[in-house]
């Protein structure tokens, strides 16, 4: 059982154009080619055609756009815009923005301050932050959350991907600076889309590690 679960493993497996890395296909970003010949990120890998994998990883994309990978492994021309990076960033990030809003839909979204500090004092939940929040406020949070942690576990860290501007689209409310995100099959689907735009963000050194 254990060598069939290995080899189940082995083969959804696929390998970074660049790297010759071999990882999961949620580690990874495929590529595709447009009918224009211009080369497509397929963040969900649903797209048809061949598809290019490339490790979620800034620099590694840079890397591919600017060492002509896509037209190796594509087996011929393959125009691959230098703002690739940019545009699979910004999808990421749409994803994250998404899934957060699903969240607040489900009520698994809390804000205010007032409430998110109470919110923290229950247990169970990852701090928002937007990045251009006050630093007092982030860390009146950040130590509440701390001093009432379940020590048996790890404290969440929280998440600072969104400005103020973009929280408030997000959930649908003018200006919101700290939310908290509940437990939840919709608020782990954020969390996830959160942890992929953190490791594309945070390169190849960080990506290697994990």
């Amino acid at each position: 059982m254990v060598e069939e679960a290995r080899q189940k493993r082995r083969n959804q497996e696929r390998q970074c154009a660049v790297t010759c890395q071999c990882a999961a296909p949620d580690d990874l970003l495929r590529f595709v080619l447009g009918p224009d010949g211009v080369v497509v990120p397929d963040l969900k890998a649903r797209l048809p055609g061949r598809g290019v994998w490339v490790s979620c990883a800034r620099d590694i994309v840079r890397k591919a756009v600017s060492s002509g990978v896509f037209s190796r492994a594509f087996k011929g021309a393959a125009r691959a815009p230098d703002d690739l990076a940019e545009q699979v960033d910004h999808l990421l990030e749409r994803a994250a923005s998404q899934r957060l809003s699903l969240a607040n839909k489900a009520g698994l979204v809390i804000c205010g301050f007032d409430k998110v500090s109470q919110a923290v004092r229950n247990g169970g939940v990852t701090l928002l932050h937007a990045e251009d929040a006050a630093p007092d406020g982030c860390g009146k949070l950040d130590r509440l959350q701390f001093a009432t942690a379940d020590r048996t576990s790890p404290v969440p860290a929280a998440i600072r991907l969104f400005n103020a501007e973009q929280l408030s689209l997000a959930l649908g409310r003018p200006n919101v600076v700290h939310a908290a995100v509940k437990q939840g099959g919709l608020s782990l689907k954020f969390l996830d889309s959160v942890a992929r735009l953190e490791k594309f963000r945070a390169g190849s050194a960080i990506h290697a590690a994990a």
